[in-house]
């Protein structure tokens, strides 16, 4: 049996069919570059409270891919509304809510040094952790709306997936040295 590299898998349950053929599609490319993607309550499973867990299946891993699908859909919204201390009201209308893990786990990686990399499908409202810059790497958005097939076979998709690979490689290598005293 051929050895794979894990690294987690972090995403929101998909509730329709195209986020589960892209995180398919993901699952495959990861195998077919010989890593494995994990995911609590999907391939590993936990008595533990989810943090716990979750912190355990990430020591087991070389990196983070995050993919921050839509899940709760705001139709009418806005974000500091009336304020009194001079804050700028903004519209939320047609904006998306992801999973809170999606904040939790990259998080949680980037305080143990993992390697991370977050695709936010679009429409998803680009805060914390989803905001560019702030891990300081790039974030793609990925339309579903459109066929991702294309995207999956981009230079974008290329460049950012091979330079994370790059980095989780580098984990697998360090991982087996000792620790240096000087």
């Amino acid at each position: 049996m051929k050895y794979k590299i894990p690294v987690f898998l972090s995403y929101p349950q998909p509730f329709n069919s195209v986020q589960a053929k892209f995180i398919d599609a993901i699952q495959m490319y990861l195998d077919s570059r010989g890593l494995v993607g994990r995911t609590l309550g999907v391939t590993d499973y936990d008595m533990q409270e989810p943090l716990t867990a979750i912190r355990r299946l990430m020591l087991e891993s070389n990196g983070l891919i995050t993919i921050a699908l839509r899940r709760s859909h705001i139709i009418e919204g806005k974000g500091k509304p009336s304020s009194d201390i001079g804050a700028i009201e903004y519209s939320l209308n047609n904006k998306w809510l992801t999973s809170p893990y999606c904040q939790i786990e990259p998080a949680m990686a980037f305080q143990i040094g993992l390697p991370i990399l977050i695709f936010r499908e679009k429409g998803v409202i680009a805060e914390g952790l989803l905001e560019k810059g702030v891990t300081g790497i790039y974030m793609p958005e990925v339309d579903l709306d459109q066929p991702f097939d294309s995207y999956l076979k981009g230079d974008e998709w290329h460049q950012i997936i091979g330079k994370w690979e790059g980095f989780v490689r580098h984990v697998v290598e360090n991982k087996g040295k000792p620790p240096k005293l000087y």
